[in-house]
């Protein structure tokens, strides 16, 4: 899953967003200079992403992405979701998603004392760019997907996934319905076992 999704299976609880937020900067035995609950976010995120890696209905949709943008599937798939995320943030979420949205930039700033270097640079795209109020619409996907394809090392054709989606609309929203809800499960239960382990 990408940032939306990320931010909003952390709950009401600052510092799982914050560790939540940082994880993919933040590599090795660098997780140790963390407080203990941001710690706890970061480990979240890897196994949120660890569980998406490996659920069979991702699978399917990262194989119906693979012949033509390879070995980016995955990040586009992660893209994908978090626009059908937003697109129906009200069943899941009892605020607007603009107020989520500027709720999470306000806690990132008052923390950025624990994001990395190239956390803080690419939160100024993320805030001026409006990113996790932008995933709600296909276009705003789509210029997410742009921006990826532009700083991608290799070719990526991720600028045309934006095309992909609207001519398999159907088979992603359908994944998204039958994957998601295994997702917040297994998250739920996670954050229970952590907290019984701490308590």
């Amino acid at each position: 899953m990408n940032y939306l999704a990320h931010a909003y299976l952390s709950g009401t609880d600052v510092d799982l967003l914050i560790g939540n937020f940082v994880a993919d900067h933040v590599k090795g035995s660098a997780i140790q200079r963390f407080p203990e609950k941001v710690r706890e976010g970061i480990i979240l995120h890897r196994m949120i992403d660890s569980f998406t890696d490996t659920h069979p209905v991702v699978e399917e949709c990262k194989a119906a992405l693979r012949p033509r943008f390879r070995k980016y599937a995955p990040v586009i798939t992660d893209l994908y979701f978090d626009h059908f995320l937003a697109r129906d943030w009200k069943l899941f979420h009892h605020q607007e998603l603009p107020v989520f949205a500027q709720g999470c930039y306000s806690h990132f700033r008052k923390n950025e004392q624990w994001l990395p270097e190239r956390t803080v640079f690419m939160l100024g795209y993320m805030e001026k760019q409006d990113w996790l109020t932008a995933y709600a619409t296909i276009d705003g996907i789509g210029m997410a997907l742009k921006g990826m394809a532009r700083r991608a090392r290799f070719e990526s054709g991720m600028e045309h996934a934006q095309e992909f989606l609207e001519e398999n609309y159907e088979l992603f929203d359908s994944g998204f319905k039958r994957y998601f809800p295994d997702l917040r499960n297994h998250v739920e239960m996670q954050i229970i076992k952590t907290a019984q382990q701490f308590s």
